[in-house]
């Protein structure tokens, strides 16, 4: 039996707190040359794919930005253009939103980017909650968001009849008849609840058919449209038993839409920390740890979930001891704390009381776990352990330094090489290629159709 494989995939962070801004070696999120180190940091490394994040709107904390943010990410489809120059194997994913776009546009910044990278191209698709977030484009509450999963179906529907609009042969010339693109190339017609649009689309199919679709969903609408669509679904789980009861139910969904487990890989995002001794990498955990959720960033959590202004309150003393104002809300546009905030602060209570921790021990223990700590041997043991007993399929590492990887790269890559989990060098050319999936496209245009 094939020893499984691990997909690995590399995000220079882009949101929340994980970048430690405050160590010297933590260079620009702006700047395009964080962008190539990372990429071709992960190139090296044999990585199946580089993703970034997107932020349509900059947080609120109490009416002013929050600056414990990333402030001022350039968009992501533009950056990956860039990186398509400077990589050649590499996959390159972007976030963007299926609420506030449209599909022409998407599908054609898509086609065009996977025609630039050569079939290297990923779609995050992703949906907004929120009107404060709609405000940025002057229709905030024109969603429900019970709707937002109904949209993004169609709306990927529709990118991917863009998509299919052009055959495999519809490039072909006929010099002789002075004839470039055949008759009916790109026509397309879409009536549907969310979308009527007709015309001509303009860029023609890229070498992957359809780019590799990602999707993040952890409700139940999200499994089920990540079921039914996705190529690849993002996790938020690093206990083994939950990522394995996530992993179970997603891909006991695919046989309801015709699809084999392989046809969906599931990837969390992940966290690590080296050492050279397991106590070494334990303390430089915590260490990194501790910069990450400062005091400030400690109170700004908990206010979250509170709903009330804690700024007299210690982030070293204990929680507050007054009730939470769930409809209240203190920090907009982080989708971490919007739901069930009552139930957050209930089960954030009750952890604190027992454990007898403060507010900042508290909010690094429920949100600031690093995932994989230790030794270059024991993390690359434990990724394998979490992959081979179908915890994941593989993992987005996040460095806590931007741009980072150097040190995975240099010695956990090995290790997994060693033992036979993780490939020694690309063996195909396109994104699919490294994820091992099949082409996902349309039936192609017929000689007859296309005249």
């Amino acid at each position: 039996m094939p020893v499984k494989q691990i997909h690995l995939a590399a995000q220079l962070p882009g949101i929340h707190n994980t970048t430690v801004w405050s160590d010297p070696r933590s260079e620009s999120q702006i700047d395009v040359e964080s962008f190539i180190k990372l990429a071709r940091t992960a190139e090296r490394g044999k990585f199946d794919f580089f993703f970034l994040a997107e932020g349509l709107r900059l947080r609120e904390h109490k009416g002013r930005v929050h600056d414990l943010d990333v402030v001022g990410r350039p968009e992501g489809l533009t950056v990956l253009s860039a990186l398509a120059g400077v990589t050649t194997r590499l996959g390159l994913a972007a976030t963007v939103n299926a609420t506030f776009n449209e599909p022409y546009e998407v599908a054609r910044r898509l086609a065009t980017l996977d025609h630039l990278s050569e079939g290297r191209a990923a779609w995050n698709v992703v949906t907004s909650f929120d009107a404060f977030t709609g405000e940025n484009f002057r229709r905030g509450g024109f969603l429900a968001e019970a709707d937002r999963y109904t949209r993004a179906a169609e709306f990927l529907a529709t990118a991917r009849e863009l998509w299919d609009s052009w055959g495999a042969g519809d490039v072909l010339a006929d010099r002789a008849a002075g004839e470039f693109i055949r008759p009916g190339a790109g026509e397309f017609t879409h009536q549907g609840q969310h979308f009527d649009i007709s015309g001509r689309f303009s860029t023609p199919r890229g070498p992957q058919g359809h780019p590799v679709v990602i999707q993040a969903g952890e409700s139940e609408e999200g499994r089920e449209f990540a079921a039914a669509e996705a190529d690849v679904i993002f996790s938020k789980y690093d206990d083994l038993d939950q990522a394995r009861a996530f992993y179970r139910d997603v891909k006991g969904r695919l046989a309801a839409y015709g699809r084999a487990p392989g046809d969906l890989l599931i990837i969390p995002s992940a966290t690590y920390v080296l050492g050279d001794t397991e106590e070494e990498a334990a303390e430089h955990a915590a260490a990194i740890t501790r910069a990450q959720v400062g005091p400030r960033t400690a109170l700004t959590f908990v206010e979250a979930v509170w709903g009330h202004d804690l700024s007299g309150y210690d982030p070293d003393g204990p929680l507050p001891d007054i009730e939470p104002a769930p409809d209240n809300l203190v920090l907009k546009g982080h989708s971490t704390f919007r739901k069930d905030r009552a139930a957050t602060a209930r089960r954030w209570r009750g952890i604190a009381d027992e454990r007898k921790l403060s507010i900042r021990e508290l909010v690094i223990e429920v949100t600031g776990r690093q995932t994989f700590v230790g030794t270059p041997r024991t993390v690359a043991d434990a990724i394998d352990t979490f992959v081979r007993t179908d915890g994941a399929d593989g993992f987005v590492l996040v460095p806590h330094l931007t741009p980072g990887l150097d040190d995975f790269v240099d010695s956990v890559v090995p290790l997994l090489q060693e033992k036979g989990v993780f490939r020694a060098d690309y063996t195909g050319t396109t994104l699919r290629d490294h994820l091992g999936l099949a082409p996902r496209t349309g039936a192609p245009r017929t000689e007859k159709e296309a005249s």
